[in-house]
């Protein structure tokens, strides 16, 4: 045809036209009042918040980081915790990366690793808001016993072993586009054997892209480890902090806190206190003794909120700590304070605002393994510097605040590791083994662990495999091994599931084994 035709101008036009000037005169240019991820107009909130992002630290490096990702294939970033590095960068990267594929009906995705499940669960309910969009479609987490997500889901949120367990049935994780190893510093066993794992996979994928995110100095470690990836530093929203040590070592670390808690709601300033305790008994005993103490005080000082923090604790309860503090009792009263009393999880994985007061005993439960009499426990040891250090800079986020280590100056000094110990040198290497076996690595010993375990551990752990039968005399994978392999347990809990119907135990066998896989409800001595 010789000529073109002309479109007549339809009212839709004016209306588009209209819309795109109000769009431009607003401060966003084409159609971005729509939500790209649901097509629905942005909230209101959702501008309230965008001005709260803005204000991060991690914000004003985000075209830097865009820019670092797109001309590198693994990426290592140094965030302090509060930076807004694990609820910004996979919304940066989800913005900046094409996830588009063949079949319309699902993208691509991207995934965010957390060592905790808390993490895992409350970051996402968060992204999903600052996003505009619904929990559980276009924003998602997995963690053991729950999968909120959907066809829809374009950044899921997981458990590293989610990950890891997720590689057993996608060896090359061809469904992620941009993989992002969050709290890499913890150094737990499944991020461990992640490091190793997707080592390799980037060598088989050259579109996929990985960025592993540590809140402490030890990057530089990483930074040799993935061949001189390009190292970017973020740094935290921290005010001083006033570092008080006791001037004896304290005999009970447990009524030494609960004292320095007392103390500081009647003579210091408002403002939340956070106390690190080791474990769900300690921290329970805490919440009841503190209540009771500072209502003994009566109408001289101000009510206070005991909310506990711990891996097992209902997510319902686990929101608690992000709740306020009580108001005073009075019109013109004492104010309120709220005490979180919690476990390591919020030295890192969370952050709570408000807290100005942060009271250190120094201790953790760490998993110990002793692979002679093939025992693994769960101690209370000394934390270690790095540790100490991010324990102090919770006090320091919203106003300059006070830690209280209740141990000698001394003791830091010469007492702490500098690094917590790695989990995977310290641990019952038996269901690694499996999980590695079945992820088609037989050469144990050859495989690139950052820190590689002991060679007794990883005989013990072959050996105990050969025994279950899960592993022939070749240290081949065998067929009742694939099967023992698919149940996250301790590989003789997972043989004596698998077995149970032969001796028509079932329902007891499942019984003991969901005892004996639920720290702190039952100790093994106790099944008669």
């Amino acid at each position: 045809m010789g000529t073109e035709r002309k479109r007549k101008v339809s009212l839709f036009d004016v209306v588009d036209d209209t819309v795109g000037k109000m769009a431009k005169s607003n401060g966003f240019v084409g159609n971005n009042l729509i939500n790209r991820w649901n097509g629905k107009p942005y909230s209101q909130r959702y501008h309230d918040i965008l001005e709260k992002r803005k204000t991060l630290p991690v914000w004003h490096q985000k075209e830097e980081f865009l820019q670092v990702l797109k001309d590198n294939q693994t990426l290592i970033l140094v965030g302090e915790t509060g930076s807004g590095k694990t609820t910004q960068i996979p919304q940066f990267v989800l913005e900046a990366v094409d996830i588009e594929t063949p079949d319309k009906r699902r993208k691509m995705m991207i995934a965010c690793t957390q060592p905790r499940r808390v993490a895992a669960m409350s970051v996402s309910r968060r992204v999903a808001e600052e996003m505009d969009v619904n929990i559980g479609e276009e924003v998602g987490y997995s963690i053991r016993f729950e999968d909120c997500s959907s066809a829809r889901t374009v950044l899921k949120y997981l458990t590293d072993g989610m990950l890891l367990r997720e590689a057993m049935t996608d060896p090359l994780l061809e469904r992620y586009k941009v993989i992002i190893l969050d709290e890499a510093h913890e150094r737990t066993l499944a991020t461990d054997v992640l490091f190793g794992l997707l080592k390799e996979v980037l060598r088989n994928r050259p579109d996929l892209k990985l960025v592993v995110m540590s809140a402490t100095l030890e990057a530089e470690k990483f930074q040799g480890y993935f061949n001189g990836a390009p190292l970017m530093k973020v740094p935290g929203r921290l005010h001083p902090v006033e570092i008080f040590y006791t001037q004896e070592p304290e005999r009970d670390y447990l009524e030494a806190a609960i004292r320095t808690v007392v103390q500081i709601h009647k003579d210091e300033p408002p403002g939340d206190i956070l106390v690190f305790l080791t474990g769900e008994e300690e921290i329970e005993d805490a919440c009841r003794k503190i209540s009771k103490e500072i209502s003994n005080l009566g109408d001289q000082v101000g009510p206070v909120k005991a909310v506990p923090l711990y891996s097992t604790l209902p997510p319902a309860m686990q929101q608690k700590i992000f709740e306020p503090a009580p108001p005073p009792l009075k019109e013109g009263g004492q104010p309120g304070r709220k005490i979180v009393i919690s476990t390591n999880i919020a030295e890192t994985s969370l952050t709570i605002d408000g807290i100005v007061y942060v009271i250190d005993p120094g201790f953790a439960k760490q998993k110990v393994y002793n692979p002679r009499v093939r025992v693994e426990s769960l101690l209370v040891s000394p934390i270690s510097k790095a540790s100490a250090h991010q324990r102090s800079g919770r006090a320091g986020r919203t106003q300059p605040g006070k830690c209280f280590r209740l141990y000698t100056e001394r003791s830091f000094n010469n007492d702490l590791q500098p690094q917590t110990y790695p989990e995977i040198l310290r641990s019952n290497l038996a269901n690694t083994v499996l999980t590695l076996k079945k992820l088609g690595i037989d050469d144990l010993v050859h495989f690139d662990f950052m820190d590689p375990p002991a060679p007794e551990t990883l005989m013990r752990a072959l050996e105990v495999l050969n025994y279950l039968g899960a592993l022939d005399d070749d240290g081949n994978l065998t067929k009742l091994g694939e099967i023992m392999s698919e149940f996250p347990l301790d590989p003789q809990m997972s043989k004596m599931l698998v077995v149970s119907p032969e001796f028509n135990c079932s329902n007891e066998i499942l019984s003991v084994s969901a005892m004996l896989s639920e720290n702190g409800v039952v100790s093994p001595l106790c099944i008669c």
